[in-house]
């Protein structure tokens, strides 16, 4: 489920709030090393800490959606394993990462972008745009 279930309250000790993303980037480094980047993507969506101000926790975060998302080669085989319940957080790391300004993530994002736009609709884009409670 890719809701921030995991991750309830806003004044959470931000330690745990690490360690448990820590603990998800392990996990996605070896499900990328297993080959399955569209589970480690999924892994990687999962339970991000939308909620929280704390830079650090979403910097961190990001890194680790990132190292999924880069690792994604087919996009449109990717849409055909990500469920729906995914999009509208996906569509928010895609815009945390043209903001970077790196190309490599840049290209990626826009070629994932567009994808899901044609997937997920126009709607999409509206509602991360206009969620400003649950940032990334």
């Amino acid at each position: 489920m890719a809701s921030s279930a995991a991750y309830p309250d806003a004044d959470e000790n931000l330690e745990a709030i690490i360690t448990r993303i820590e603990q998800k980037s392990r996990k996605i480094e070896t499900l990328l090393k297993q080959s399955k980047p569209v589970e480690a993507l999924k892994t990687a969506l999962e339970g991000s800490p939308l909620k929280t101000r704390d830079e650090r926790c979403k910097s961190a975060n990001w890194i680790v959606v990132h190292r999924a998302m880069m690792a994604i080669r087919d996009v449109d085989g990717m849409f055909n394993s990500l469920d729906p319940e995914y999009y509208d957080i996906l569509m928010k790391y895609l815009y945390r990462g043209l903001s970077t300004g790196d190309r490599p993530t840049c290209d990626q994002c826009l070629k994932i972008h567009e994808k899901l736009t044609e997937k997920a609709g126009l709607g999409c884009i509206l509602r991360s745009l206009a969620d400003t409670v649950n940032i990334v």
